[in-house]
Formats: C-alpha cells, structure tokens, sequence
C-alpha cells in the first residue's frame, strides 16, 4: 500500500526547493542532499496551503522558487533577482518588511481518494526516475566499454607497429653491421693489395 505523501520544503544554492514525499529520507534523495538538512535545521515539513497544494499536484517532483521569495513553486523558476545587489542591502530590507499573509491558513482538505493518487504518482515518478537512472548507468557502462574496446585496439595497433619497428631496426643494424665488416675487411685487402704493387714499382725502377 502506498505512503500516506508529506510535503517538505529547504533551500539549496539559489533556491527554495519543495516535494511532496512519503518521508524526510525520499525527501533528501530527490533534492540530491549530501547530508541529512532536517537534522542541520535546514529543511522542515511544511502546512503551508499554498506550497502543499502545489506538491501535491505534481508528487515526487521537485518544485522550486527564488531562494527567499514568497512566489509560487514550480518546476522551473526564475533566478532571485538580487544576487550580489547592494552587499545584500535588498536581502536585508525585504526581511525587514516580509510580504504580509493571512494570519493562519488552515491546510487544504485532501480526500482519502487524492491522498492516495497522490501517493500512486509519487511511486509512479519514483519509479520513472530509478528506470531513467538505470538507463543512464547502463549508457555508461556500454560508453566505458566502448572507449575501452578502442583504447584496447589502439594500443594493439601500437605494440604491433613497435615490435615491427623493433625488428626492421633489428634488420638494419645488422646490415649496417656487415656492411662495416666488408668496408674493413676491402680496406685490409686493399692494404696489402698496395703494399705488394708498391714493392713491385720499387723493384721494377731498381
């Protein structure tokens, strides 16, 4: 049976960040926490109407707002239109006027029926995004094995061509071996070759 859906609210980075969930933990793991922020006080489970109508609406989905603002929550949003303005002087005048809102606002009234489709849909996005995880780990490991299948025959490629090098520079030194061989084994002969001629002119001018 599916969990009765709660809504939290936090704000991370330049935003403030809603869902409705079955627990502070599914919480944390759709808003892609490091850390558990309703122990570090940082997110709380919220009756505002307005924020749990919205959530409710689109369960499991992350909703948010310009960190700070009253505006309403929704998939996409705008940038807070005060970063870096006035070192804060905007931040801190809009804490010091907060916009008004009505004293109290009864949380709206959700039918057993819409508690559960709530809940159907949160485990229908949950399950939405596990596939589009596993999908995503999958295309990765068929990219990792395909980089690897490439890298591996390349670097066949190149351990082929450096053992043929090896050989033909093998082949090389030893012509170039023999070839010295023969240069001082014509230079020996020559060397007596002119050393006989010589001593015959001698002889032949005596």
């Amino acid at each position: 049976m599916a969990r009765k859906l709660k809504t939290y609210q936090t704000s991370l980075g330049f935003y403030d960040l809603a869902i409705a969930a079955p627990s502070m933990k599914a919480a944390l793991e759709a808003w892609g926490a490091g850390s558990n922020l309703f122990h570090q006080g940082i997110a709380k489970e919220t009756d505002d109407p307005d924020v749990v109508a919205a959530t409710m609406s689109t369960p499991g989905v992350v909703l948010k707002r310009p960190a700070g603002s009253n505006g309403r929550f929704a998939e996409e949003s705008e940038l807070p239109t005060d970063l870096g303005g006035d070192n804060g002087a905007t931040r801190e005048r809009r804490r010091a006027k907060p916009a008004k809102r009505p004293a109290h606002q009864a949380s709206p009234k959700i039918s057993e029926r819409e508690a559960r489709k709530a809940a159907a849909d949160f485990e229908k996005e949950q399950r939405s995004r596990e596939a589009e995880r596993r999908r995503e780990e999958a295309a990765a490991v068929k990219e990792r094995e395909r980089r690897e299948k490439a890298t591996a025959k390349v670097q066949a490629a190149l351990d082929k061509a450096e053992r043929e090098h090896a050989k033909r520079a093998a082949d090389l030194q030893a012509e170039a071996e023999a070839i010295e061989k023969r240069f001082r084994s014509e230079d020996d002969r020559w060397e007596k070759e002119r050393e006989r001629l010589q001593a015959a002119l001698r002889r032949a001018r005596e």
